[in-house]
């Protein structure tokens, strides 16, 4: 049981960050999936391979394998990918579209004004 102050605490902090705090119903695992494998894969690859003398150093060590996790590891539901060159294509791709677009844009306007 969480004591009420910490939980209203929460509460308060997600309205300052302007987060919306989602709750799914009880017995419904497939509705959030992959937070479900990713606590799966943390325990697997991180939790049972190491022994943690104090929080500071659990904290620490979880930091480090979430980094290696979003930069480092490779993705199978990813197509054997790692994460980050992921995100960095898929940024590439909205840049080149962001130019494309602005240059037909601006000949288009520019055409109409000459």
């Amino acid at each position: 049981m969480v004591p009420q102050f910490i939980v209203a605490r929460f509460e308060k902090t997600c309205q300052e960050l302007k987060l919306v705090h989602e709750r799914i119903p009880i017995k419904t695992p497939n509705m959030n999936a992959h937070i479900e494998a990713f606590h799966s894969i943390l325990e697997e690859e991180c939790y049972t391979c190491n022994e943690f003398l104090n929080f500071r150093e659990a904290y620490e060590i979880i930091s480090q394998y979430i980094e290696y996790y979003n930069n480092r590891r490779i993705h199978g539901s990813l197509g054997y990918y790692i994460l980050l060159l992921i995100i960095m294509k898929f940024t590439e791709i909205k840049i080149f579209w962001y130019r494309l677009l602005n240059r037909v844009f601006y000949k288009y306007f520019e055409n109409l004004f000459l």
